[in-house]
């Protein structure tokens, strides 16, 4: 069986869950506000798609990830995202853990898809400002997805809640 790209993870989940997404290719950009200039949206409308290593002990040997949602014009504040989490330690994972925990490079991360090689689906976090039709990665460089957000947040059983600076 020949392995699915990206797009087609996305397309295939969101299809699982019954979660109506646009996909669209963008093109190239090199910046979040270049990719809202192409896709005519505000910074605010891209929803950026991060992975965060967590560990529930400050000494734990062993972590875990999760995958948190934040306007794209905001920063996650980690202290109320820990909060949140009930996690002693977050922080944002390296580009390399982030492919290994999603199967997704950054700026092409979100939920639809994301599982590690051994197929974990990782907790969903998101900013609760959140709200209406957002973009995110699609799995692909050049490609974003329109989703609304209360399905999206339904769909992967998204924990809400003032996480961003």
């Amino acid at each position: 069986m020949s392995e699915l790209t990206g797009r087609e993870r996305v397309i295939a989940h969101a299809r699982e869950l019954g979660v109506e997404i646009e996909v669209v290719d963008r093109g190239p950009a090199r910046s979040l506000e270049e990719a809202a200039a192409h896709l005519g949206i505000e910074p605010h409308e891209i929803v950026k798609t991060l992975v965060a290593k967590c560990k529930l002990t400050q000494t734990a040997a062993e972590h875990s990830y999760a995958i948190v949602l934040i306007p794209g014009d905001q920063q996650v504040d980690w202290a109320k995202l820990r909060k949140l989490a009930g996690m002693k330690k977050m922080s944002m994972a390296a580009p390399e853990e982030s492919l290994a925990a999603t199967g997704y490079r950054p700026g092409t991360i979100n939920p639809f898809g994301a599982a590690s090689a051994e197929g974990t689906r990782w907790p969903v976090y998101a900013e609760e400002s959140i709200s209406g039709r957002v973009c995110l990665g699609a799995g692909e460089a050049g490609l974003n997805l329109f989703v609304d957000s209360a399905e999206l947040c339904a769909a992967f059983a998204v924990t809400t809640g003032d996480i961003t600076a």
